[in-house]
């Protein structure tokens, strides 16, 4: 199932979000900052893509760094933790959606407003699985962005 493009609780996602990630944290002795647990947060607010510079800007408001080592530092550490995720066609970042679960995200980009929905793309066990085994190639890591429409700007359009 795809997670992004659906109404829900906004703030009962931002908050469960992150007790699981202070949860996870604690347990793998991981230092959630305030700059880190700040970026996190934003990423959940605003709910689709923001680059390092418009994370950035979000953290000065709060007073927390105006350089961009903070912003790079927070998305390094969101990231590597499974917290976030880099959207390479877009270079920017969003919060996972799957937080504390193994899985191989697949995205669905907007192209007009960049929302981002978060799909879970068992790559290796389809297609592209079957395909790489046939030639004895091991996957270890892909990346799947699709770009197109949300429901939001189809009916706006």
């Amino acid at each position: 199932m795809a997670l992004g493009f659906e109404h829900h609780d906004h703030s009962d996602c931002i908050s469960s979000t992150l007790a699981r990630a202070e949860a996870h944290c604690a347990k793998a002795g991981l230092n959630f900052t305030p700059v880190r647990r700040r970026a996190l947060e934003i990423l959940l607010q605003e709910h689709r893509a923001l680059g390092a510079y418009d994370l950035l800007g979000h953290l000065a408001q709060a007073g927390l760094g105006k350089q961009p080592p903070v912003a790079y530092r927070a998305l390094d550490f969101l990231v590597s933790s499974g917290f976030a995720h880099k959207i390479e066609g877009l270079n920017a970042y969003i919060a996972c959606a799957h937080l504390g679960q193994d899985h191989t995200p697949a995205f669905l980009i907007c192209r007009i407003c960049n929302a981002v929905a978060e799909a879970d793309a068992e790559l290796a066990n389809g297609r592209l699985g079957d395909a790489a085994r046939a030639v004895g190639f091991i996957i270890e890591r892909t990346v799947v962005e699709a770009e197109g429409l949300c429901p939001s700007c189809q009916n706006a359009t």
